[in-house]
């Protein structure tokens, strides 16, 4: 089933957002000082590209450089990336076989707006160390 909605997924809007975060990347690193930004812009990107099966979660001792260098990614690319997504979930939520795509569009939201301090991994390892630390503490 993830195969299928990320293909669906590249067709209809992954594609076109993966661009958009190319040229947020190549814009970014034209500048020593940017080039952070831009990395996180092409990680992001290719997050957005194939986003079925994989989950964005905080990075842990990320602390004021990221919260810091968030504030200039949303002024100046997280704002645009994020319109991109609600417009891009909008659309595809104007067919019943489009709402999962609008809903996975709607979750990049968050992460395009503030892409610093966060790390992406596959959804199966993220349910295996969540399972693993259950049972090491009991919960």
């Amino acid at each position: 089933m993830r195969l299928l909605l990320n293909l669906i997924w590249l067709v209809l809007a992954g594609f076109w957002m993966f661009l958009g975060y190319l040229l947020a990347a190549a814009l970014w690193c034209l500048t020593i000082v940017g080039i952070p930004f831009g990395v996180a812009s092409y990680r992001i990107g290719r997050y957005a590209l194939w986003p079925f099966g994989r989950e964005v979660v905080l990075k842990p001792g990320a602390g004021v450089g990221s919260a810091l260098g968030n504030v200039l990614w949303f002024v100046f690319s997280g704002l645009w990336l994020a319109i991109g997504h609600a417009i891009t979930g909008v659309l595809c939520c104007l067919t019943v076989i489009g709402i999962p795509l609008g809903l996975a569009s709607f979750k990049l939201i968050p992460v395009s707006l503030l892409p610093l301090g966060r790390e992406i991994v596959d959804s199966d390892d993220l349910r295996n160390a969540v399972a693993s630390y259950g049972r090491r503490t009991g919960v």
